[in-house]
């Protein structure tokens, strides 16, 4: 692509379209976009502010063919569409984009299966308070952790593109992101069961979170020690690059099960779900961790951490032992890939308030606190309601999931949430399904399990339950004798504006 010609973006109102002609732009091409879409109704125009891009909405004129000298169309079009068809000039693909233009700055990358989004926006936030600038994709209300997102983002004006790394449960989606954003190193914060509807067993799911591994090269690579799965990996693939490994001296919460990568169950003492202190005869055990937070106090957010040369007092602005977790590793990757004293990075620390939808106080509505959490999987849950039993005491528990593991994960949520809750609204069909299963194996449960309606059921993600199903059991909740209500799953935050309404 010649700078002095212009080039012609197909689908700017599409997250791909509107990051290439963003980045093509940054570089100095001279860049106009097309969409089907009349701009009221594009999803993300506001991005496209202070570019200079002249953009034709609704149907594209014959015009923008004759002042364009290449044509980018999106990588889900079909080659025989009609306006492919109408184009006479030379096609590049999103794919060529990718390999024509390099990221040009260092990257860091963050994946797992919880924690990923509270962990990428502390690292950014610590960056911007430090005068460091992260790429970012400003793709208003996209989490954008997955697919050409996080690729083409790395590839937009900033010092540094911190990236978080997902799945959607498709092998080879992590690989790809890895390798075309030339990551430098990386932080995994666990692995926990998920997408198994997808994959069909959890270590295969732990393969796809391994690709991270595969593809990162020599590091440095920041884990979390406490997971013996991610460390597993790490043996399996003999990785060779550096290890800096983490973790939580607590008390353990729990024993659970986890399938170790040599095939055998193993006992893990967890402290959060899915980490803790673990051995397996294949010789797999809980590491002496480089970095280690000791007398964790919750209530007051504190605790001590032991680095290779210092021990630290550090201020928490969030709650939870499993944010503990998550600001350990961020504090790590801050001092390691931004290479920030310990001193600039504590204030960011204090002052994160945390993510919108995680653990966040909504409203108060009849007297009653409530608190939405975007957990969706089981050990998300099953953490973060282990939490709220310890921080606040007894609570009412909204369920709006649909696991993407399917019943053993819809089973697996509403045991979390009766073993911590002290009553339970089901809002999702899948967790109405989960409940009348429990109420026929123990019909004492009916004092703490409430629902009232049955409706058709059409699985979309994790979004398991509709604004009006929210909304009822939001409604429900609040009449039961109990001060706080939180509300959990993908539905709970979307439709958390409806706190606003009761």
């Amino acid at each position: 692509m010649n700078k002095n010609k212009t080039v012609g973006v197909i689908g700017v109102c599409g997250a791909n379209g509107n990051l290439i002609a963003r980045i093509l732009r940054e570089r100095g091409y001279n860049v106009i976009g097309t969409d089907l879409s009349f701009k009221k109704d594009c999803r993300f125009a506001k991005s496209l502010d202070g570019y200079d891009i002249e953009v034709y909405y609704g149907k594209t004129p014959d015009s923008f063919f004759k002042k364009v000298d290449y044509v980018i169309p999106p990588a889900s079009l079909s080659k025989d569409a009609e306006i492919l068809k109408r184009c006479t000039k030379p096609i590049i693909e999103l794919e060529e984009v990718i390999q024509k233009i390099s990221t040009e700055k260092p990257v860091f990358g963050i994946t797992g299966t919880n924690g990923k989004t509270t962990s990428t926006t502390l690292l950014k936030k610590i960056a911007y308070d430090n005068g460091i600038m992260p790429a970012e994709h400003d793709l208003e209300g996209m989490q954008g952790n997955a697919e050409f997102i996080p690729i083409l983002q790395a590839r937009l004006h900033g010092d540094v593109a911190i990236l978080e790394v997902g799945t959607f449960g498709v092998p080879g989606t992590v690989s790809r992101i890895v390798k075309n954003t030339s990551m430098n190193a990386g932080l995994i914060t666990n692995i926990t069961p998920d997408h198994l509807n997808d994959l069909g067993s959890f270590i295969d799911y732990a393969n796809v979170k391994g690709e991270f591994i595969s593809e990162l090269g020599d590091g440095p690579l920041i884990v979390n020690g406490h997971d013996p799965t991610i460390m597993g990996l790490l043996r399996e693939l003999d990785y060779e690059g550096e290890v800096i490994t983490f973790g939580v001296y607590e008390k353990p919460q729990s024993v659970g099960m986890k399938e170790c990568v040599c095939g055998e169950e193993i006992k893990v003492k967890e402290i959060i779900s899915g980490c803790g202190f673990y051995f397996c005869k294949c010789g797999l055990t809980t590491p002496q961790a480089d970095y280690i937070a000791t007398n964790v106090d919750l209530k007051n957010r504190t605790f001590d951490l032991h680095t290779p040369d210092q021990k630290l007092t550090v201020k928490m602005g969030i709650d939870g032992l499993h944010n503990v977790y998550n600001v350990v590793g961020v504090i790590i990757a801050a001092h390691k890939f931004l290479k920030l004293p310990y001193e600039k990075i504590l204030p960011s620390v204090e002052s994160f308030s945390g993510v919108s939808g995680r653990m966040e106080e909504v409203g108060k509505v009849k007297g009653k606190d409530i608190f939405v959490d975007y957990a969706h999987n089981p050990a998300g849950v099953e953490t973060v309601l282990r939490e709220f039993k310890k921080l606040f005491g007894d609570f009412t528990c909204v369920i709006t999931v649909s696991s993407e593991s399917g019943y053993v994960g819809d089973r697996h949520i509403f045991e979390s949430v009766l073993k911590f809750s002290k009553f339970v609204v089901p809002s999702s069909t899948a967790s109405k399904k989960i409940a009348i299963e429990m109420l026929r194996e123990d019909p004492e449960l009916n004092d703490r399990i409430f629902f009232n309606h049955l409706g058709e059921f059409k699985k979309t993600g994790t979004l398991g339950a509709s604004r009006d199903e929210v909304r009822d059991s939001l409604k429900m909740a609040l009449n039961l004798d109990c001060e706080m209500v939180i509300a959990v799953g993908e539905a709970a935050t979307k439709f958390k504006d409806l706190i606003f309404e009761l």
